[in-house]
């Protein structure tokens, strides 16, 4: 699937998110890109992850070429449960993680029962 983004298009990369404790991680494909390449941060209530995978220097004529290069673009809408000064970001071997702590005030609280 691509996205538009300033008037071109951009490739969507593969994504899973899931939740561990208290923490939501995505965990995005961006092969090729470098952590230089890489620009996270959070707009509003929106956190934009966009990523650029630059071209192969290469003067000669390809016989088949398969890998592209070019724009990544991923969106995600944050609810007010997420700490947003809070989120971590790592780039290992093509993948970029994300990690999402979720607010103390959103985390379940066990709730002691006394005995009078």
């Amino acid at each position: 699937m691509e996205k538009t983004i300033e008037n071109r298009r951009a490739l969507v990369p593969a994504a899973d998110v899931w939740q561990e404790g208290d923490k939501v991680l995505l965990r995005l494909e961006m092969p090729g890109v470098t952590k230089d390449d890489i620009d996270v941060r959070i707009e509003n209530d929106t956190l934009l992850v966009k990523g650029s995978r630059k071209q192969d220097a290469f003067n000669g004529e390809y016989a088949v070429r398969e890998r592209s290069s070019g724009d990544y673009y991923k969106q995600y809408t944050l609810d007010e449960t997420i700490d947003r000064d809070r989120i971590d970001a790592v780039m290992r071997a093509g993948l970029l993680n994300i990690i999402l702590h979720v607010k103390e005030a959103a985390k379940p609280k066990k709730i002691e029962i006394k005995v009078k």
